[in-house]
């Protein structure tokens, strides 16, 4: 691969085919479907997407002005909390912007014009989660997100049209109907005084063994049975197994194993990786001891648990080989930092044979981000 390292490649062709799967939903439901911009912010390719998705949702202020001024389409916010100042310019950017909770919402109801819809997350208390993901479980107890069924008795709606849930991460359709039973059974009597019910994000959607018939089948209930029109907001289903990150290997060393350590930095670059936590796959990699080399992979940075994982190999690692993550377009690049002053990957895009370098990091951004 002709590409210096570290970088990140996103191949266009393959943001497509995600993209045409996701379409085929809409033209099944007529549901609307928003690119979430916490997964996957990759505003060159926002005018191919924008040929298939219906605008974007956003978390805060910055998030919105890229949707507003570079996707084109219908910009929709929330955010667990708004400050003034941020509601205020939101209002300039957004069609819809939902609220975490009543005190939010009698705070800002006056403000904005007629044009823009309000909305409320609820909280449906349906965990569906794997217990070991449970930072990304918004229905964990105590959570902060979302408005329970008890917190809304004798609360004012006037100005709400329509509902916000959000439950799930990586998962299929079968827990999105866990889900909806839950929100039915909760919500049931506010669904239909509403226009419209956003399903949130989390659907695997252009996952190989996700059930979309299922999804398109609640869909089309859902809209049946309430009159209201469905959202949708993945962000990973957009860019899911569609980029890579590419690495050198620069070292390799012992401490009762073989170590290698990499142009890249875990904490710096894949977080996911140490947040959720789990191990990407490499191209060529198997498990531990499935090949006949095995190596702890490490990154760059000073931190003792910047580690990636145990990989196999057919052959020993030597230094300058290269190494490629898989399925690293999506919370990869929203989430990396300068952390250590660690070379920050080239974005890159391919299109057919042809790849294009779209930003090269140097040590004035890492500065600019300092004072």
């Amino acid at each position: 691969m002709d590409i210096k390292t570290p970088a990140f490649l996103v191949d266009e062709d393959l943001v497509r085919k995600n993209c045409e799967i996701l379409v085929s939903v809409k033209q099944q439901t007529d549901c609307k479907i928003l690119l979430a911009l916490k997964g996957f912010a990759l505003w060159p390719m926002f005018p191919m997407i924008g040929n298939y998705l219906d605008g974007v949702c956003a978390s805060s202020p910055w998030e919105a002005r890229l949707g507003r001024e570079e996707f084109g389409k219908e910009v929709h916010a929330y955010a667990a909390a708004y400050s003034e100042a941020d509601f205020a310019e939101l209002l300039t950017l957004c069609d819809e912007i939902d609220f975490n909770s009543f005190h939010q919402l009698n705070r800002f109801r006056t403000a904005g014009n007629s044009d823009i819809k309000f909305g409320l997350r609820i909280n449906p208390e349906c965990s569906t989660q794997d217990p070991a993901h449970a930072i990304y479980d918004p229905c964990a107890p105590q959570s902060r997100l979302g408005i329970r069924r008890k917190d809304f008795k004798e609360q004012d709606l006037t100005g709400i049209s329509g509902l916000h849930f959000h439950t799930l991460c990586e998962q299929n359709a079968d827990d999105l109907e866990t889900t909806l039973k839950a929100v039915e059974e909760q919500f049931g009597d506010l669904l239909p005084k509403m226009e419209w019910v956003n399903f949130g994000g989390g659907h695997h959607i252009t996952r190989d063994d996700y059930d979309i018939d299922l999804l398109v089948k609640l869909i089309n209930d859902f809209k049946a049975q309430y009159d209201v029109q469905v959202i949708l907001e993945p962000g990973e289903a957009v860019a899911l197994n569609a980029g890579v990150l590419v690495t050198t290997v620069l070292d390799v060393i012992d401490n009762d194993g073989a170590i290698a350590i990499l142009d890249i930095s875990c904490t710096c670059h894949m977080p996911d990786v140490l947040e959720m936590p789990y191990r990407p796959e490499i191209e060529n990699a198997a498990l531990p001891g499935a090949k006949p080399y095995t190596y702890k992979l490490a990154g760059l940075s000073c931190l003792a648990g910047d580690i990636i994982g145990d990989y196999s190999f057919d052959e020993p690692l030597q230094i300058g080989d290269r190494l490629i993550f898989n399925d690293m377009a999506h919370y990869s690049m929203v989430k990396t930092t300068f952390f250590n002053g660690i070379q920050h990957p080239d974005i890159a895009v391919q299109r057919g044979d042809r790849i294009e370098v779209l930003r090269e990091f140097g040590y004035a951004d890492y500065r600019a981000r300092l004072a």
